[in-house]
């Protein structure tokens, strides 16, 4: 027992040092576990036997080897708090030198092709913080086997390029899977005149200004910008447009077509930079096309679908084969401000049914036997009471697998997405610019996958 009564003793003048150093330890401590935490020495008495002295002594003499009794020393000053990383480099020694020697051994002989694979499959909001680390990870937007390595990814859920009534020339991005609002700037899109987003394809998005005149394609995301040429088709009117990628990537380039309710249209070759009339609408089509200019053109493989009505349907065009085609399919009844969507390949609808008081958003699949809408879906009934008795207008504002739905009345603003493959319903946080409380009014807008090395 002479061991535990030095133990007793070495505690005491221990006591009284922390006392005299202005730390005393509180009474209700002194039947606690022994330990050491943040230079603290909380200290107890425990009734030891003989069986757990050499115990309490290998714990001592670890202890003192750890270097957690330096602050005892008479020669130094009364302890002072010091900074979290500094107290965390004076315990753990041993593993720091350890991530320093990891990290000089393997981060540093890293492959270089690993690293843009890693970074290939960043969120793409993470991916454009990195690209501050250095100049040679900045660079990596033009080189070709990152943008292969962004290509091997599979995408994710698309973005939503938008604008607002109170900032027409400038757009914003909704990234549904962070649920956050960016506030790009495109400096050189025009600033006197209104560009509207009206199509998209491998990352890039086309705008057509509010004149129907001049195209500009552009990726919001690295603000590569081009205006395409001009056509060589004068039409004023209001035209339709889609847009489709040449091939599986983006490095293949794009198309662009428009069409006017007269039958006339072009197609536009990124490769050529120059607009072409193929041929002429075939003569089954009926002219005018009156064409349902809320809904925008979606592509399924290498085929547009543009919505029709007098008569409702749905008129196609395949960019490889110059191939026009009409479908005569009667809308559900009740329904209004109906749009074309697309998931996996197959054509949807949605779209607002209206009866009596009571108001709905709903789903339809084309079924292809019969050509006749099939509703999949709709919105749950909790959400649509907040329509009943109101007149409701929405605007789809993308449609390719994740809907943004823009719902409004004089009393109401909502924006909801709809995951088809889910069929998840959430709601969108306010649109908000930076620094600002007013709530932006979303007027129009495209779904897009965002792309880092796409290029216009």
């Amino acid at each position: 027992m002479e061991g535990v009564a030095m133990l007793r003793q070495l505690i005491g003048q221990v006591q009284e040092l922390c006392e005299l150093y202005g730390s005393p330890i509180p009474h209700n401590h002194l039947h606690q576990p022994f330990f050491t935490r943040h230079h603290q020495l909380r200290w107890c008495f425990l009734d030891i036997d003989s069986s757990a002295e050499d115990e309490c002594c290998n714990l001592i003499m670890r202890t003192e080897h750890s270097g957690n009794f330096n602050m005892l020393e008479s020669d130094k000053p009364p302890p002072t708090k010091k900074p979290r990383k500094e107290r965390n480099r004076g315990k753990l020694p041993n593993v720091t030198n350890s991530a320093e020697v990891m990290e000089q051994r393997i981060w540093k002989e890293f492959p270089e092709d690993l690293f843009e694979a890693v970074i290939a499959r960043l969120p793409i909001a993470t991916f454009f913080r990195f690209r501050s680390v250095c100049q040679k990870w900045n660079s990596l937007l033009s080189s070709q086997s990152f943008s292969q390595h962004c290509a091997e990814v599979p995408k994710a859920h698309p973005w939503f390029y938008t604008i607002t009534h109170e900032n027409v020339n400038t757009g914003a991005m909704y990234d549904p899977s962070l649920k956050k609002w960016h506030h790009p700037t495109i400096p050189s899109l025009p600033t006197k005149i209104i560009v509207l987003p009206v199509a998209s394809a491998g990352g890039l998005v086309c705008f057509l200004d509010i004149s129907h005149r001049n195209f500009y394609v552009c990726n919001p995301l690295t603000q590569s910008f081009k205006e395409l040429p001009a056509r060589s088709v004068k039409v004023w009117s209001r035209v339709a447009v889609g847009m489709t990628l040449n091939g599986n990537s983006i490095n293949c380039g794009y198309k662009v077509l428009w069409v006017g309710c007269n039958g006339e249209y072009e197609v536009y070759d990124s490769m050529k930079d120059s607009w072409a009339r193929p041929g002429s609408m075939p003569s089954n089509i009926k002219l005018p096309l009156t064409l349902n200019f809320r809904s925008q053109a979606i592509t399924v493989d290498d085929t547009l679908y543009f919505m029709r009505s007098q008569p409702e349907g749905i008129v196609s065009y395949d960019m490889v084969t110059g191939a026009w085609r009409q479908f005569m399919i009667p809308a559900p009844v009740h329904l209004t401000d109906h749009t074309l969507a697309e998931n996996g390949g197959r054509i949807m609808l949605v779209g607002l049914l209206t009866k009596n008081a009571a108001t709905c958003v709903c789903i339809w699949e084309l079924q292809k036997m019969t050509l006749l809408w099939k509703e999949v879906d709709r919105m749950p009934n909790i959400w649509c009471l907040e329509f009943y008795g109101k007149h409701v207008r929405m605007t789809c504002l993308g449609n390719k697998g994740l809907l943004m739905l823009s719902l409004r009345s004089r009393q109401m603003n909502r924006l909801v997405t709809y995951n088809m493959s889910s069929r998840e319903w959430s709601k969108v946080p306010a649109c908000v610019l930076p620094r600002g409380r007013k709530r932006q009014w979303i007027a129009c807008g495209t779904a897009f996958y965002p792309c880092q090395t796409a290029v216009a």
